[in-house]
């Protein structure tokens, strides 16, 4: 359970991740801290430290590769982590997670893949603007379903970063995926027909487990 875990420690890593103050030419964020691996260590055993670690190592690695490397890389990394049930996991019919509990505890769902690929991306200087954070119907399992999109430029066909077909693809190419509706920071979008649609009155406020998490994580 995550009360063996601080949160604290992950507001603090996803303060940094939002800051940007750390993101300058020449340096690499540092999204883990040792005392972060060790915590992790001894809530979860050595294998979550190892994972924090290689998270660090992902960042370290990919911070000033272009774009559709970072992609390819983050994607690949998170779909390692074990997919399980909110209910089995947390004992909740729906928990966000944040990016540290997610490798800490090495389990997650949909949800939880997409919040840590989206910050991982922004963490190596991937705009904000090309990030969503998108609602789908899976057609095959029938079922809500949750992945990251990504816009090259405004007008693009947005790439699809998704934990059930671990290829990254256009958005074009997933007719087995139903857009509903994408987020992110900035604001909350009915979907349209592969795009990122209309903009929605009030945004993510409307997004109760979005905000919960940001509120958990202390991120203004």
């Amino acid at each position: 359970m995550i009360s063996r875990f601080s949160l604290h420690t992950a507001s603090f890593f996803l303060l940094t991740i939002l800051g940007l103050a750390w993101v300058t030419a020449g340096e690499t964020p540092r999204i883990v801290s040792p005392q972060e691996i060790q915590q992790a260590t001894k809530a979860y055993g050595p294998l979550a430290g190892k994972r924090l670690e290689a998270w660090q190592a992902l960042v370290d690695n990919n911070i000033n590769l272009p774009e559709e490397t970072q992609l390819q890389n983050v994607n690949n990394f998170f779909n390692e982590v074990r997919f399980i049930s909110d209910i089995r996991h947390w004992q909740k019919k729906d928990y966000w997670a944040t990016p540290v509990e997610l490798l800490a505890t090495d389990g997650g769902d949909c949800e939880d893949y997409t919040i840590a690929k989206y910050f991982t991306l922004k963490a190596l200087g991937v705009s904000q603007k090309k990030l969503y954070l998108t609602y789908v119907k899976a057609v095959r399992l029938n079922q809500a379903h949750m992945v990251l999109t990504y816009f090259e430029t405004p007008r693009s066909i947005p790439l699809v970063l998704d934990n059930i077909n671990k290829r990254i693809l256009k958005a074009n190419q997933r007719k087995d995926l139903v857009p509903i509706y994408s987020f992110n920071g900035d604001g909350l979008w009915l979907a349209k027909e592969r795009g990122k649609g209309r903009s929605v009155s009030g945004g993510t406020q409307k997004l109760t487990a979005w905000n919960n998490l940001l509120k958990r994580l202390d991120v203004k």
